[in-house]
Parts: C-alpha cells; sequence; structure tokens
C-alpha cells in the first residue's frame, strides 16, 4: 500500500474525529448551560483508548472512530405517577418490559440533588437546543470548509488564458486525433502568433471577462479579419487575426455539431477561481437540496448499493457512501497525481459534504437521531402552548420511552444499512475515477 494512501486513510480519520468531537461539542455546551448534568463526553465507540474526568464529566477518545455521544442523566422520564427517585417493579409484557427497563437505567443515573438536572424536565425548548447543537456545529463545519474551499482555494474553471496543450494546426473534427500532420494547416491563433499563457482580454473591442465569452463571440463572429486584445506578461497587445470556419461541438450538447463558425484555434486553461461568501451560501444551498433529494431516495439507493455489493452492478456515483469509502477516497486523493492545490480542494470538499450529509441526516424526525429529540421536544411545546391557550393543566413531558421499540427496530435498519456500506465499500468502492 502507497504511503500517501494510507496518510489519506488516516488524514480523513482524523478530520472525521474533528468533525464528531465539534458535533458532540454542539450538544455539551448548551446541556450544560442549561443545567443538565452530563456525565460523559466520548469521541469513538467501543473500549477506551483515554479518557480523563474534569469535574462531574468524563472526557475520553474510543478506539472505534465512527461515532460519539454525550451521556446526559434523565432522558426518560419516569412512568407517569411514579416518585421520579425510585425505581418501580417491572412491568410485564416484551414492549412494555423493554420501555420500562430503559426507565429504570435512566433513573438510576439520577443522585439525590439531580432531580432538576435531568435532560426530561428541562423547558421544551432547551430540549430543542440541546439536541440541534450537534447537526448545527456539522453545518457550522461545513461551511467553513466550503469557505476555505470556494474563497481561500476556489472551484476550477476555464479561464480564457491560452494553454500548452494547444494545437497549432487544424484538425477537422470528423478525424478525431490530436496530433498535427505535416499537410495541416496552420490555425489562426498560430498564425497570429499568440502563445501559450497568453490571456484574451478583448475581442473587436468586446471584453472577454471569462471562457464562455470568448467562446461565444468567436463563433458568433464567423470567418474573417479581427482585432484581438492579449496580455502577454502583464503587457496589453492587440494582434491582427484572420478568423476561418470550421465545424465544432455544440456547446450544450457535444453530440450535436456547429457548421461552419467562427474558429480561432486555442485551448483554455484551467485555474482555481476563487468565489465570494455569498456564493458560498448558493452553492451550500444547492448541494443541501441534493443531499435531501438522496436522503429521501435512501431506500432506493441502498437497494442499488445492495446490488452492487452482491451483483457487482456499478456504483452509482450520486449513492451514499460510508465511512470505509469515503476514508478510501481520502486515501486516493492523496496518492493521485494531482497537483497539491487539487488535492487539498478535494480533500477538504469531502469533508464539507460529509459534515453536511451527517448534519441533515441527523435531522431526520426519528429516534434515535437527534431529529426524533428535537421532534419531542417540538410537540411537547406545541402541547404546552394548546394547552395554555385553552387554559388547561399543564400537560405531562413528552415520553419518548413510548417509542422505544420503534427507536431500536431502526437502530437494528440503521446498523444493517451502515454494515452494508462498510461491505460494498471494501467489494465494489466508489473512486475518483467512477
Amino acid at each position: 500500500m502507497n504511503w500517501l494512501y494510507l496518510a489519506g486513510i488516516i488524514v480523513f480519520i482524523l478530520g472525521l474525529m474533528f468533525s464528531i468531537a465539534l458535533h458532540e461539542l454542539g450538544h455539551l455546551v448548551p446541556a450544560k448551560l442549561f443545567g443538565v448534568k452530563v456525565t460523559q463526553y466520548m469521541v469513538g465507540f467501543g473500549s477506551t483508548a483515554w479518557s480523563r474526568r474534569k469535574g462531574e464529566t468524563e472526557y475520553g477518545i474510543k478506539w472505534i472512530p465512527f461515532g460519539g455521544y454525550i451521556r446526559m442523566i434523565g432522558m426518560l422520564p419516569p412512568r407517569p405517577g411514579d416518585d421520579p427517585t425510585k425505581v418501580r417493579s417491572t412491568a410485564t409484557g416484551p414492549f412494555q418490559g423493554l420501555i420500562e427497563s430503559a426507565r429504570d437505567a435512566a433513573q438510576e443515573e439520577v443522585r439525590p440533588g439531580d432531580e432538576d438536572r435531568v435532560f426530561y424536565r428541562k423547558k421544551w425548548w432547551q430540549k430543542a437546543i440541546i439536541m440541534s447543537g450537534g447537526p448545527a456545529m456539522n453545518f457550522v463545519l461545513a461551511f467553513v470548509f466550503f469557505s476555505i474551499l470556494l474563497v481561500g482555494i476556489g472551484l476550477p474553471t476555464w479561464a480564457p488564458i491560452v494553454s500548452p496543450d494547444t494545437n497549432t494546426c487544424v484538425i477537422p473534427l470528423a478525424e478525431q486525433r490530436t496530433e498535427c500532420k505535416a499537410t495541416d494547416k496552420p490555425t489562426p491563433a498560430a498564425q497570429a502568433g499568440l502563445k501559450p499563457g497568453d490571456r484574451l482580454v478583448s475581442f473587436d473591442s468586446k471584453p472577454i471577462g471569462s471562457w464562455p465569452d470568448a467562446t461565444r463571440l468567436i463563433r458568433s463572429h464567423g470567418p474573417g479579419p479581427v482585432q484581438l486584445g492579449i496580455q502577454r506578461d502583464g503587457k496589453p497587445m492587440t494582434l491582427n487575426v484572420t478568423l476561418i470556419a470550421q465545424d465544432r461541438p455544440n456547446l450544450e450538447d457535444p453530440e450535436k455539431v456547429d457548421k461552419n463558425v467562427g474558429f480561432l484555434g486555442v485551448l483554455p486553461t484551467e485555474v482555481m477561481q476563487q468565489q465570494s461568501l455569498g456564493q458560498v451560501v448558493g452553492y451550500m444551498g444547492e448541494l443541501t437540496a441534493r443531499v435531501a433529494g438522496s436522503l429521501v431516495n435512501l431506500p432506493e439507493k441502498m437497494v442499488g448499493v445492495w446490488h452492487a455489493a452482491f451483483s457487482g452492478e456499478e456504483r452509482d456515483p450520486e449513492g451514499p457512501v460510508g465511512v470505509v469509502g469515503a476514508g478510501r477516497m481520502g486515501g486516493e486523493i492523496l496518492a493521485s497525481d494531482l497537483s497539491n492545490e487539487k488535492k487539498i480542494a478535494i480533500f477538504v470538499n469531502l469533508l464539507a459534504g460529509f459534515n453536511l450529509a451527517i448534519g441533515m441526516f441527523n435531522l431526520i424526525p426519528l429516534l434515535p437521531l437527534d431529529g426524533g429529540h428535537i421532534a419531542g421536544g417540538l410537540w411537547e411545546g406545541i402541547k404546552r402552548g394548546y394547552a395554555k391557550v385553552m387554559r388547561r393543566p399543564e400537560p405531562a413531558y413528552v415520553d419518548i420511552a413510548k417509542v422505544l421499540p420503534l427507536t431500536y427496530a431502526i437502530a437494528i435498519v440503521m446498523m444493517i444499512m451502515a454494515g452494508l456500506l462498510v461491505y460494498a465499500d471494501l467489494v465494489n468502492p466508489l473512486t475518483l475515477t467512477n
């Protein structure tokens, strides 16, 4: 295994753990601010690799870096009518027994004097804020990473700068070749003396701000003489160019051909163009809509992952990727022949997209996800608001323990999905090339 490949996996895991740590911090800070007792703050799952206690909270790192949690006391309320400081006898029935066992476990964490520091007794909006803190931190991280990518590094774009790969001869479109023959005629650009690195700044006195501007002006002009403004080594120059007519692929549909359009004979240069913060918001909004669509179609996408894993079908590039697959992509990025700038850009984009996806996934209003707890807090707020308006007695706390059987079922489905993704990422992974 290439050491750069291994380094890429390690860097991605560190970035993932950093994201998880901040996600859990997003829960921890408001929980402590609102007086909830937090006994553990852990990054990772499994056995503990390192921990240290500070005050009433144990902070630590576990060996499996694919998640994290904070432990708040009193997540579940006692059964209505029970003394919240005492554990009641076990109920009968499989589901009821499951619910009451969870209640008992939650109540056993409550020590004398902690009765007002349990999660379930906090105001509905405090619960919603505490549980929203994790996904919110993921969105903040995604915005920071996307800002680094777009504002600091830039997005790859074609600039109106003559590429070193530009051919100096006219090759008919029908011949589908890239090498010049001795019988080929020189391009108008070569005849006019254009050189690699020259920037096209104006065409027939019309400004050129981008490569699409240059393409549109050249093609629409047709054959004939024109003045071309360029910058060479920072100095402005004007060249007299005589365009010729050529058949070229349609800009919107490359399968179609535009007949006898103006032809200069230059290729653009790919550059990293920096964007504004406003464009970061638009870019992130666009990706958010795509991720939301993917989450809606997640069951269908997972069927595709199943076929890819067990039938050898091609992985959907728009389909879900697990932590293992993303880690492999991290290794592939660092081991590639791309420039360092592009490696950093793709890596930052990978971490940004991962945080955006994790944040949105956690907002799904189902337990055990954060969104399920947020939904419970909001429903409690609606109930209490309605009771206040109607002058009715204050309702009891929303009892999420009643949906624990469904919660466990969803957790099992999520574990199966995670296992399937790990297997698919091992036997039929998505790569940068596919």
